[in-house]
């Protein structure tokens, strides 16, 4: 069953949001079971919505690719607390597509 997933995680500037994004070249190469990815900054931090197949669909992607980048070669120490949801409906806008 498909979820949304969300959090917010203060300690990630937009820099090392795209400096990981370039890393891990998600929108380029996407991750297995990634369904819609958003992310914005706000006077509290990053956040994100996902949609995901599952989530271990959203577990794997972070252990296989972002961990590896965000923790391995940047150092960043602190984790999100993802929250998942079951998706109820989604709807896409006719014309829209792509990434960016």
């Amino acid at each position: 069953m498909a979820v949304v997933m969300t959090f917010g995680w203060p300690e990630i500037t937009p820099e090392l949001y795209d400096t990981v994004r370039k890393k891990v070249r998600w929108e380029e190469e996407p991750p297995d079971g990634c369904l819609m990815h958003v992310a914005w900054f706000a006077a509290d931090g990053f956040h994100v919505l996902d949609i995901w197949e599952s989530e271990e669909h959203f577990g794997r992607f972070i252990a296989t690719r972002i961990e590896p980048v965000l923790k391995g070669e940047l150092g960043v120490e602190s984790d999100p607390e993802p929250e998942f949801f079951p998706l109820h409906r989604r709807f896409v806008a006719p014309g829209v597509s792509g990434a960016a």
